[in-house]
């Protein structure tokens, strides 16, 4: 239907000024709304001093999923900083590391479909890092479940038992277990069944699209995060986390003080807790 006086290119503009205006606006109300106050409160303490004194209390700590984008950025860091007296892997292989800094990372090799058979695997840690994933389009719905759901939990639950004290979840913005999306409501189905377990500290960690430079080949996935350069840079805490970001808002955390057994960050605060040491540095 074309409007009286109106040509085709001029309504194209106009419907195309509109949606970027609209998505301008959407996106500004994200980037401005109020998550609520950070869950822990002890953010004028300084972290580089938390940071030495938790290292004296020689805790081991296991990660899942450190050959993903998260896991290799977190393991990295973790190793670097040596916050941890002992830093173990969990996961389906073996990876290789040319870096003599990761010599004495221990390796523990499990088949996720046969949990039962490797709880001596999860036995002995301190804290527990949750940086396992996939995604619907690689596994499909049934293989998505499996992972996300299936794996995590009983990972969480065999953590649990081998006496971990602390559970960080690497979940999702918009996680929902009420939720009519598949990803959303998976997502918050496992942080409520986790939550159920009782660990002394359960932390979990909702961050935006993930911004980093996969080496898996997913152009689709490239091009969307591409696309969301320009958006992050203008409205950095809306949708996106650099997981840069999120790794460091993790090991900011591990070391603060808890005022409350579950602790949850939305995508802001993970922003304003990764800036902890920086404003400390100033």
């Amino acid at each position: 239907m074309k409007l009286p006086g109106v040509s085709g290119f001029n309504l194209g503009v106009f419907l195309l000024s509109t949606l970027v205006l609209s998505l301008a606006y959407l996106l500004y109300h994200l980037e401005n709304s109020d998550p609520g106050p950070l869950p822990i409160s002890s953010m004028s303490q300084d972290i580089n001093n938390l940071r030495e004194m938790y290292k004296t209390l020689n805790k081991s700590c296991f990660i899942l999923g450190a050959s993903g984008e998260t896991g290799k950025v977190l393991l990295k860091e973790i190793v670097q900083s040596q916050l941890f007296a002992k830093v173990t892997l969990i996961g389906r292989r073996k990876l290789t590391f040319e870096d003599a800094t990761y010599e004495n990372v221990v390796q523990e090799i499990v088949d996720f479909e046969k949990l039962g058979e490797y709880t001596a695997a999860f036995q002995g840690h301190d804290v527990g890092f949750c940086c396992l994933g996939t995604t619907l389009a690689k596994s499909g719905a049934e293989g998505f479940f499996r992972v996300d759901h299936d794996y995590i939990l009983k990972s969480a639950q065999f953590a649990k038992a081998g006496g971990c004290t602390h559970f960080n979840l690497e979940s999702s913005k918009g996680a929902d277990k009420n939720s009519s999306i598949l990803y959303t409501k998976t997502k918050g189905q496992v942080e409520a069944e986790i939550e159920e377990l009782d660990f002394d500290r359960y932390s979990i960690f909702r961050p935006g699209v993930l911004m980093c430079d996969r080496e898996e080949s997913r152009p689709m996935e490239w091009m969307a995060r591409k696309l969301l350069i320009p958006v992050a840079y203008v409205f950095p805490t809306a949708i996106t986390t650099p997981v840069s970001v999120l790794v460091m808002a993790m090991m900011n955390n591990v070391v603060l003080p808890a005022d409350k057994k579950m602790e949850l960050f939305q995508n802001k605060h993970i922003h304003e807790l990764s800036k902890l040491g920086e404003t400390k540095a100033k």
